[in-house]
C-alpha cells in the first residue's frame, strides 16, 4: 500500500472546561455565606472590585423580582412566562457607587430646645460626661453608635461553671490539678472522653486517685456530668433525686430494651408491675441526657431564604430573590480610566489592570447569570406546586429534575446544583428547595400520581390520630390509602414508616394503653 499526505478539513464542536467556566459551574451551587466569602477574597485581590451598599440591593431586588400569574379557572396547572417576562437585567452594576447623601446640619437638634430648664450645675458636668463617653467603646462624634453586645455580661461555659466549684469540693492542690486535667477531657455534652487509666498514666498517679476524685466531680452541677457513658449519666442524675432503687439501677443498665422498647423484658428484670415500670419512665423522661449542653454558647445560624415567595392581591404569586443574599459587587471604571491613562499600553502595569478589569467583568456576568437562573428554576417549582402553596403538604404534586430542565431549557445538573443548599420562604414555611422534588407513587384509580412526601404526611396523621383500641396495622394503613386513592404496597408503607421513626402497630398499641392508663389513674 502506498503511503501519500493529504489534508483534510473536518468541523466540529467541543466544549472547553476552562477556569472561569469551572469558577461559574461552582458559582451556581455556593450558598449566601460561601459567596460571599469569595467575593470578599476577589475584592482583596482586584482593586476594580467594590462592594455596593444598601441602595444598590434594594435597586437588584426591585430588578430581580416578578410577578407570576395563575389562571383562575385552573391553579393547578400554573401558565405563564418562562421566567424572562419582567426579570430586567443588569443585576449587577457595571459602574461606581455614589457617595451616600449627608443629613442636613440645619436640624434643630440642640439640647437647649430639648431641656430648656436644664441649667445650672449639671450644664457644667456636661463637658466631663461628654468626654467620658467619647472614650468608652463605640463613642465619638464619628462613632456609629453603641455596640450592646459590649455592655452584656459573658455567659459562663461549663469548664467555667465546674472551676468555681472545684476548690469547695477538693482542697488538695494535686487533687485540683487532677480535676483540672479531667474537665479538658469534657465534650460538649458534659461526657468525659479520656479514661481514667491512660489519665493515670499521663500524670504518673495511681488508678485509684483519679477513681476517687471523679467520682467528687460526679457530684458537682449540673448533675451528670463527668459520665462515661449514657447510663452512668442518668445514674448519677437519679442518685443525686435519691431515686436510684434497685428497680431504677436495673432500669438504667439496659437502656437498649427501652430503645426497642421491649416492655415485658424490663418488668421482669426491673421486678416491677405495669403501673411502676410507667412510672418509672416518666422519671426517666424528666433527666437530661446532655447536661453539658446548657451552658453551650455557640449561636444557632438562622436559614436565610434565597427566594421569598408571597401571595399577590390578584391571586397571583410573586417570587423575588431576597436581597439580603444577592452580594452587591460593583466594578470601578472611573479609576480604571485614570489609572489606565497614567500608564504605558505595553508595560507591565496595564496588563494587571486589562486582567483585572476582565476577571471583575466575568465576575459580574457570572453573578448576574447566577440570579437569573436561580430565579427561572424557582419559578417553575412556584408553577409546578400552586396547589401545595394553596392547601398544604397533602396536595404537594410529584416533581422531578427533568421536568424543570425541559421547563427552562436547562440541563438536569444545571438545575441540580441550584437547588442544593437554596432555601424559598413560602407562606407554607421554610423549605429547601430540594424537598419540592419528590418520588412519583401511583393512583389506584388511574387518576393523577401523588407525591411521595404528600403519602408520607397522610401515614403519619392518620397514625397520630389512632386510638389506643383501633391502632392500624401496615395493612390496615394500605386499606385506607387505596380507599383515597393512593396505590402502596405493604412494604412500602413499613419503609415509610421505620423512615419517621414510628414503632409497629404492636409497640404502638402497647404504649398508648400504658399511657391511657397513666392519664385516668
Amino acid at each position: 500500500m502506498a503511503l501519500a499526505a493529504s489534508l483534510f478539513l473536518r468541523q466540529n464542536q467541543s466544549l472547553v472546561m476552562t477556569p472561569q467556566l469551572m469558577q461559574s459551574i461552582q458559582l451556581l451551587q455556593m450558598t449566601h455565606v460561601e459567596l460571599n466569602q469569595f467575593i470578599a477574597q476577589e475584592v482583596e485581590k482586584n482593586p476594580l472590585l467594590e462592594i455596593g451598599s444598601g441602595e444598590e440591593g434594594a435597586r437588584e431586588n426591585e430588578r430581580g423580582s416578578e410577578d407570576y400569574a395563575l389562571p383562575s379557572e385552573d391553579r393547578g396547572h400554573a401558565e405563564g412566562s418562562s421566567g424572562e417576562e419582567g426579570f430586567q437585567p443588569d443585576l449587577y452594576d457595571n459602574a461606581t457607587s455614589g457617595s451616600a447623601g449627608s443629613a442636613p446640619e440645619t436640624l434643630d437638634g440642640g439640647l437647649e430646645n430639648v431641656f430648656p430648664d436644664d441649667t445650672g450645675p449639671r450644664a457644667a458636668d456636661a463637658p466631663e460626661l461628654i468626654g467620658q463617653w467619647k472614650s468608652m467603646p463605640g463613642g465619638g462624634e464619628d462613632s456609629e453608635g453603641y455596640d450592646l453586645d459590649d455592655f452584656v455580661a459573658t455567659r459562663k461555659t461549663l469548664r467555667d461553671v465546674l472551676n468555681e466549684q472545684i476548690p469547695f469540693i477538693l482542697p488538695d492542690a494535686v487533687d485540683r490539678l487532677v480535676a483540672q486535667h479531667l474537665v479538658d477531657q469534657l465534650d460538649e455534652a458534659g461526657y468525659l472522653q479520656g479514661s481514667t487509666a491512660e489519665t493515670a498514666l499521663r500524670l504518673g498517679k495511681p488508678v485509684a486517685d483519679i477513681d476517687r476524685v471523679l467520682y467528687r466531680l460526679q457530684e458537682l452541677d449540673p448533675p451528670g456530668v463527668f459520665a462515661r457513658s449514657l447510663s452512668e449519666c442518668l445514674a448519677i442524675q437519679l442518685k443525686a433525686k435519691d431515686r436510684l432503687d434497685p428497680a431504677m439501677a436495673a432500669l438504667v443498665d439496659n437502656l437498649e430494651l427501652l430503645a426497642r422498647r421491649d416492655f415485658a423484658t424490663l418488668k421482669k428484670l426491673c421486678g416491677v408491675g405495669e403501673e411502676d415500670l410507667i412510672d418509672m419512665l416518666a422519671e426517666i423522661r424528666k433527666l437530661d441526657p446532655k447536661p453539658g449542653t446548657r451552658y453551650e454558647n455557640s449561636a444557632s445560624e438562622a436559614v436565610v431564604p434565597d427566594i421569598v415567595v408571597r401571595a399577590a392581591p390578584d391571586g397571583t404569586w410573586h417570587v423575588e430573590l431576597n436581597a439580603d443574599t444577592l452580594p452587591r459587587v460593583l466594578v470601578n471604571r472611573d479609576y480604571y480610566a485614570s489609572v489606565s491613562s497614567r500608564t504605558r499600553r505595553d508595560s507591565a502595569d496595564s496588563g494587571f489592570l486589562n486582567e483585572c478589569l476582565q476577571t471583575a467583568n466575568w465576575l459580574t456576568r457570572s453573578l448576574d447569570q447566577r440570579a437569573r437562573t436561580i430565579m427561572k428554576v424557582a419559578a417553575e417549582i412556584v408553577r409546578q406546586q400552586d396547589a401545595f402553596l394553596m392547601y398544604g403538604v397533602d396536595h404537594l404534586r410529584p416533581l422531578n429534575l427533568k421536568t424543570v430542565a425541559e421547563a427552562i431549557k436547562m440541563h438536569e445538573s444545571t438545575v441540580s446544583r441550584v437547588t442544593s443548599n437554596k432555601y424559598m420562604l413560602t407562606p407554607r414555611g421554610l423549605f429547601e428547595l430540594k424537598y419540592f422534588f419528590t418520588v412519583s407513587i401511583g393512583s389506584a384509580e388511574g387518576g393523577d400520581s401523588h407525591s411521595a412526601e404528600s403519602v408520607r404526611h397522610r401515614i403519619r396523621t392518620m397514625i397520630a390520630q389512632e386510638q389506643p383500641d383501633a391502632v392500624l396495622s401496615d395493612d390496615d394503613i394500605v386499606d385506607v390509602l387505596r380507599q383515597g386513592g393512593v396505590d402502596l404496597a405493604r412494604r412500602t408503607v413499613a419503609k415509610y414508616r421505620e423512615a419517621m421513626n414510628i414503632p409497629s402497630s404492636v409497640q404502638r398499641r402497647r404504649e398508648k394503653r400504658a399511657l391511657a392508663k397513666a392519664a385516668a389513674s
